[in-house]
Formats: C-alpha cells, sequence, structure tokens
C-alpha cells in the first residue's frame, strides 16, 4: 500500500475545509441567476451584483459568453438591462436601470464605469429634498420627478475605467470611450472620445 505523506493528508484537510466556501459560491451564482436572464455560458464573478427590485427576470438579460464583474440593478418605473454576447462587465462599475440600457454584442466595460439612464434626482431642491425623506422612510426606488431616457452602447464599443455615461446618450458602434470621460452626448461610430464632458479627439478603425 502507498504511503501517505503527511502533504498529501494536509491537502485533503484543505479541501475538506473550503467545501463550505464553494457551495456558498455556488449557492451564491444560483441566487444570482434566479434574478436575471442569462445564457448558460455567461459567467458571473463571485464579486458581481444583481439588483431586480422589479422581480422580473427579464429585466436583466446577458448574452452568451458574456463576463460580468459589476453591479446591474433595475428599478421602477420600467428599468431593463439588456447585454449582448462577448461583453466584458469590469469590477465596480454600475448599471444602473429605470428605462432602459441597451449593450450590445463585444463591448469591453473596464472598471468603475457608470452608466445611468436617469438623473436619480429631482433638479428642484424642493422636490429633492421631498425625494430624500420618502427614502429616508424608506421609500425605495423613489424616481418622482427624475429626468430619465434610455442609454444605447452599440457593438464593439470599449468603455475606460472610470468612464461615466448619463441617460439619453447612444454610443455608436466601435466607439472607444477614454478613461475618465463624461459622456452627455450621443457619440458617432468609430469615435474616440476623451474628457469632460467628452470630445472627439480621433477615430478608431474596425
Amino acid at each position: 500500500m502507498r504511503s501517505i505523506t503527511k502533504d498529501r493528508v494536509l491537502r485533503v484537510i484543505l479541501r475538506i475545509l473550503a467545501w463550505p466556501d464553494r457551495l456558498q459560491a455556488r449557492l451564491d451564482l444560483a441566487a444570482k441567476r434566479q434574478l436575471c436572464t442569462a445564457d448558460p455560458t455567461a459567467y458571473l464573478f463571485p464579486e458581481s451584483v444583481i439588483w431586480n427590485t422589479l422581480r422580473d427576470r427579464e429585466r436583466i438579460r446577458i448574452g452568451a459568453q458574456t463576463r460580468s464583474r459589476g453591479e446591474l440593478n433595475v428599478f421602477r418605473p420600467g428599468g431593463n438591462i439588456s447585454i449582448g454576447s462577448y461583453c466584458y462587465i469590469g469590477d465596480h462599475t454600475r448599471i444602473w436601470s429605470a428605462v432602459g440600457v441597451t449593450i450590445g454584442d463585444r463591448v469591453l466595460i473596464a472598471h468603475g464605469v457608470n452608466i445611468h439612464d436617469h438623473g436619480a434626482h429631482p433638479a428642484e431642491a424642493g422636490k429633492r429634498h421631498a425625494q430624500a425623506v420618502r427614502i429616508f422612510n424608506g421609500a425605495g426606488d423613489d424616481m418622482e420627478d427624475v429626468a430619465m431616457a434610455p442609454i444605447t452602447i452599440h457593438d464593439d464599443v470599449w468603455i475606460g475605467f472610470n468612464a461615466s455615461i448619463l441617460k439619453g446618450v447612444t454610443i455608436g458602434r466601435g466607439a472607444i470611450i477614454g478613461a475618465g470621460a463624461m459622456v452627455t452626448k450621443d457619440v458617432s461610430p468609430y469615435a474616440i472620445m476623451v474628457g469632460n464632458p467628452a470630445r472627439q479627439v480621433g477615430t478608431s478603425s474596425e
């Protein structure tokens, strides 16, 4: 009989000790998938977050081979996030939708990106305070008097870290959004955008 070394015993013990963590990871992944409609080949990393207060899995759709480390959040009145195939969503990226965010195929989104199809709070100070009071008292996703408009990001777009894409924006196919850029207006296909507010400095190729 082959002798059992101390190293082999230690490895077995470590594997056994890791079982609870592995089980918890599987349960967490299963819970996330219950909140969205994700292709079987899509992968949600442990650090990814899914918020779906609308309790409709079809409100968050994730395509084939897409990888997400970010936070996907849909809420009233009509939040909807659609992400195509072979996309990447970086860690600490937040995609929050009240009316609709559509992301095409092969879109690469780096870490720390913010994509929001709404203004979060009313523009008028009095209404903004009233909203805050309602939220403090448990109103949750109170979007009364908040400006909102859908966002569309077409195929093959690359968005650099810490960029922000604001409500109502359409980003054309193949565009590049530079790190830290603030996109407040539509972007032409294959445009290279930098700065705050974002301005075009060049053109990429297919």
